[in-house]
């Protein structure tokens, strides 16, 4: 008897939430009480709805009820404590505080094994029986147990939601086309379930691909930046050996190099570092989005899913490339032959040939630049507008449409500033530089045109045979004639064999070095390429022929 009594006092004073004995004991409207932070917590959780519950009996408050301490009930859990009383323990059949309550059970609730989507209640394993057992209970749908039953029903009509409406992407009853919903799109739950999970199954597939890309381009990451640590150990070494034999002379410009090197290794570990924090953080993301999706895949509940479907924001799009290609170089083997080749030039060395050793450092590039796109689209991703520099322009050229059209008019225009401007050939330079990545498109009719790209500096040989594009190393031109098409770079002319385009597609890639033509369709077609290093800051560049019908456009690509 005396247990008896003392398990009813641990029932009686303990919290339902923590099941714990009460601490700064409150008591509610509705008559259970519970400690102070629990219940805080609880309605912490249901700020949004604005309809706070007791976690009990499920009674419902509007507003939110001040909570003030219960001084008797405090004192006298205070006594009970001195004789030695805790908390009992936790019997798994009763609802904690993230368990589904029985809606039957009166008192002390038990866990809700199944919840029943026609009777819209949750029951114990004790009173679920009858839909066991009864066979007007059978037919019922019994699901995993739910807080949100009453979500099912329709606020309007009191029925079950057993229908979707495709127009306005909410869930109703089969009384709401007749009403507010007529002539709208409705099909049965059921079937928007089906095809949301087809959805569904393609993000996952999808998410499940990315993760893969993304794993595998780490793993390529990470033993790129093992194998730049070699090549940066074997690096210095190397160049150590060949300048101690300098001795003094070379003492200052071997600790300078070292420090170079050591420096593009740390820019180039830096941004392959970037790469892979941006992509654990993606591949974080996908993992949680993933793992979202399982969950929701699993909802029993059609409604419960298409609500929960349709809350999902959509899946960002991928941030990285798809493919990193690996190129197995050792980095710094430019530097150490550009040192060896001028162990001999001592004196040129220390004044100016040593421009060649840092142009051969900063050459390294850690395998992140891009591959040149494929198809026109992706060409677009790079488009550059161009605009023509009149003051660059010889003063036989007219400049129209926003300086993006040039045409020969043979009639001499007055320019300002000749010193800087082509007086020798029918030319003009873009005024932006070219940085980055780039691509634009050009138009021409007429005799000819020369498509060029070019240093800026090649100007200052204004009033030199020298200064036309592809004449010289200042700058790299396609020659495209009616009947003909040639590349030209250091007056060096190269056939290009798939013939003449009336438009021309130029993409380059000023950091790696790449320069490439293309005759454009409706495809791409590669008319030239050109692989180099660039060393000073790039411009686009137009040479016309001498009729008086030349004229050549930069396009304004969409």
């Amino acid at each position: 008897m005396a247990q008896t009594g003392v398990q009813l006092q641990r029932e009686t004073f303990s919290c339902t939430i923590c099941l714990d004995l009460l601490k700064g004991p409150v008591a509610l409207s509705c008559g259970h009480s519970f400690c102070m932070n629990c219940i805080k917590n609880h309605w912490d959780t249901e700020e949004e709805k604005k309809i706070y519950s007791c976690p009990q009996c499920r009674k419902t408050f509007m507003p939110r009820p001040e909570l003030k301490k219960n001084t008797m009930l405090a004192v006298l859990v205070k006594e009970l404590k001195k004789t030695g009383l805790q908390a009992a323990p936790a019997d798994p059949c009763y609802a904690g505080a993230e368990d589904v309550p029985c809606d039957v059970c009166t008192g002390r609730k038990q866990k809700t094994l199944k919840s029943c989507l026609v009777c819209l209640a949750s029951y114990c394993e004790e009173h679920l029986q009858p839909h066991y057992q009864s066979p007007p209970f059978k037919k019922h749908k019994l699901v995993e147990p739910s807080k949100n039953l009453q979500e099912d029903i329709c606020p309007r009509h009191g029925e079950v939601m057993k229908m979707f409406c495709r127009t306005d992407q909410q869930c109703i009853c089969y009384l709401c086309p007749v009403e507010e919903h007529k002539g709208h799109n409705t099909v049965s739950a059921a079937a928007e379930r089906a095809q949301k999970q087809r959805e569904l199954d393609l993000s996952l597939q999808e998410i499940q691909q990315r993760l893969q890309d993304i794993d595998r381009d780490m793993k390529v990451l990470q033993q790129e930046r093992k194998t730049l640590t070699l090549s940066t150990d074997e690096a210095v070494e190397d160049t150590d050996k060949i300048l101690t034999e300098m001795m003094c002379l070379l003492q200052k410009r071997s600790s300078d190099l070292k420090q170079q090197i050591r420096s593009q290794q740390e820019t180039e570990v830096s941004r392959v570092k970037d790469v892979e924090e941006k992509l654990q953080q993606e591949f974080t993301e996908l993992k949680k989005r993933e793992a979202e999706l399982k969950k929701l895949s699993l909802t029993h509940d059609h409604n419960q899913f298409l609500l929960s479907y349709c809350s999902l924001s959509a899946l960002s799009p991928s941030t990285h490339s798809s493919t990193i290609n690996v190129r197995p170089l050792k980095y710094f083997e430019d530097a150490t032959a550009a040192v060896a080749k001028v162990r001999g030039q001592l004196q040129d060395v220390l004044t100016e040939t040593w421009t060649n050793v840092s142009l051969a450092v900063a050459e390294v590039d850690v395998l992140l630049t891009e591959p040149e796109p494929k198809t026109r689209a992706e060409f677009f991703r790079f488009s550059r507008e161009i605009t023509l520099d009149p003051n660059t322009a010889h003063t036989d050229l007219f400049l129209s449409d926003g300086n993006s059209k040039v045409a020969l008019m043979l009639v001499n225009r007055f320019y300002c500033g000749r010193m800087n401007r082509f007086t020798l050939w029918y030319q003009v330079l873009s005024k932006e530089s070219l940085t980055g990545r780039c691509y634009w498109e050009l138009e021409w009719t007429g005799g000819g045109v020369f498509v060029a790209v070019t240093y800026k500096n090649i100007i200052q040989s204004w009033n030199s045979y020298q200064c036309g594009f592809g004449s010289n190393d200042k700058s790299w031109a396609l020659v495209c004639e009616q009947n003909s098409c040639e590349f030209l770079h250091k007056g060096k002319c190269t056939i290009v064999s798939d013939g003449v385009s009336s438009r021309v597609g130029v993409y380059l890639d000023q950091r790696a070095g790449l320069l490439s033509f293309y005759r454009v369709s409706d495809t791409m077609t590669l008319l030239h390429r050109v692989q180099t290093t660039f060393t000073q800051p790039l411009y686009a560049g137009v040479s016309l022929y001498c009729s008086s019908k030349d004229t050549a456009e930069f396009c304004k690509l969409k």
